[in-house]
């Protein structure tokens, strides 16, 4: 890993007691940085339920029109380390996290656009061949547009203010998720207004970045001029460097968030398909007049429906985290681990009880938000607070890296989670298999919970009380021991 040392601004840094004294921020400031997690998000939760669809438009047959999908996962899983380890050493004039998200705006645009786009100016049977690939190209891009996000306020902010920013991007997040699945409603069905859609989120994406750039100022990197040149493989092998000096809270933390994105990829990805094939017995291939057909699109409208109340959820279960965190002693640990524990209920409560009962699915669905709440707001803000605390010791940090690491178990669940359903389905119909998925989920998440009840989640001072008791004894021991000489020689 390069060498690099951060040059303070007069606007970032005060000189006290020859000590580098970092720049406050107000919470709003850096919740406006958050901005862009909104956007974000919007993009993710309208194209995630709607490019299989859109692929069918296209011509593509259902099972590779399904096993397309598995795009956001595995470029994920790639992409989000080597972004965040580029984005930690990088020394641009115009700071480290900035330019990264700049250039995965920029090609974010060009992939979405060429996605949506494709079958306006290629024929119906060809333009599937066109978009199935930029579809994995847009997928990049948005990993390299997202990653830089959570690193960049974590830079900013104080130690005290990472955990309540982290639960921050929770309610962006929900914001978003909700914003996503009013535009479904709205656009029915989205994938004949792909082209528009696209347009307006990338513009809304643009604008939620621009707010962002207009209230960050980062601290450029300045590379030490001793230390050697970078190779083209520096990033490779700094995401192996940091997964070998990672502390074992980042492991265990790593653990847990693959078991708790099983259970969370289940309602994610297949809560529509369980709505309209499972509870309401629908059918999406049946003639489109058709009873079976019906029950399908009565199917979807109930899980817009889900998904609107579950990002409502998700807004006010937010609030709830961040007031805990900030207002009473409670430790994240004994916050997360009951969220996870809730979605392990709800996921027995689906595949056992629901049934055909339409309303119970929507309530199962809202409250199967909590996990997903408690992940992204905990995990990250315990990543952020170990290094910012490194940081003021000295020590080298990569906090981009090691939140895109987290991000890879999400992307490990989720590809556990759908490979376990194809095989469920190989064996039995989608309607009989889509209720075994969510015992798979509630499985792991009750190992997840489980997990996280063990969570080294000690505060700061806890570590220095025990650093300073451990001195008073040695000390205490040495001045006895010279005590016990002097007496002896007297």
């Amino acid at each position: 890993m390069p060498v690099a040392t951060a040059v303070p601004t007069d606007d970032q840094s005060v000189s006290k007691n020859g000590k580098d004294v970092a720049e406050k921020w107000p919470l709003w400031k850096l919740i406006l940085m958050a901005l862009p997690q909104l956007s974000v998000q919007v993009l993710w939760c309208f194209i995630g339920p709607n490019s299989a669809s859109y692929m069918r438009h296209l011509g593509m047959g259902n099972a590779l029109a399904t096993l397309n999908n598995v795009a956001g996962p595995l470029t994920g899983f790639f992409t989000g380390p080597i972004v965040g380890a580029t984005s930690d050493s990088l020394t641009s004039s115009f700071g480290r996290r900035r330019p990264v998200i700049l250039a995965g705006l920029i090609s974010t645009w060009v992939a979405g656009m060429l996605f949506a786009s494709s079958e306006h100016f290629l024929p119906k049977g060809q333009a599937v061949y066109f978009a199935a690939p930029m579809y994995w190209i847009m997928d990049v891009t948005i990993n390299i547009l997202q990653t830089p996000h959570r690193a960049l306020v974590a830079d900013l902010a104080s130690e005290e203010q990472q955990l309540p920013m982290q639960v921050v991007f929770v309610f962006m997040m929900a914001i978003g998720n909700f914003l996503a699945f009013s535009i479904m409603k709205a656009f029915n069905p989205p994938v004949d207004h792909m082209f528009q859609l696209m347009l307006g989120i990338c513009a809304l994406n643009t604008f939620c970045v621009g707010v962002q750039f207009m209230v960050a100022r980062e601290t450029p990197l300045k590379r030490d001029p001793n230390a050697p040149k970078q190779s083209a493989c520096a990033p490779v092998m700094d995401v192996i460097g940091a997964v070998k000096s990672s502390p074992k809270l980042l492991y265990h933390l790593a653990a847990v968030q693959c078991l708790v994105w099983i259970g969370n990829t289940a309602w994610n990805l297949y809560a529509g398909q369980w709505f309209g094939n499972s509870v309401f017995q629908g059918d999406e291939n049946a003639p489109k007049n058709s009873h079976r057909y019906h029950l399908y699109e009565v199917g979807i409208d109930y899980f817009t429906y889900g998904g609107q109340g579950k990002a409502g959820l998700q807004l006010i279960s937010s609030l709830v985290i961040i007031w805990i965190l900030l207002k009473t002693t409670i430790r994240p640990r004994l916050v997360y681990a009951p969220c996870i524990y809730i979605g392990a209920v709800v996921s027995i409560l689906a595949a056992g009880v629901v049934g055909h009962n339409g309303t119970f699915a929507i309530v199962c669905m809202v409250i199967s938000v909590m996990p997903e709440t408690g992940s992204f707001a905990v995990p990250f803000g315990l990543v952020a607070t170990l290094n910012k605390r490194a940081e003021e010791e000295g020590k080298q940090v990569s906090t981009a890296l090691q939140m895109a690491l987290l991000n890879c178990c999400v992307t490990v669940g989720q590809q556990i989670c759908t490979m376990v359903l194809a095989g469920i389905e190989g064996k039995m119909s989608l309607e009989a298999a889509l209720p075994c998925v969510f015992i798979l989920a509630a499985a792991a998440q009750v190992l997840g919970g489980t997990g996280a009840l063990f969570l080294d989640d000690r505060p700061p001072t806890d570590a220095s009380d025990e650093s300073t008791k451990d001195e008073d004894s040695e000390t205490g021991n040495a001045e006895s021991s010279e005590e016990h000489t002097d007496s002896r020689s007297e």
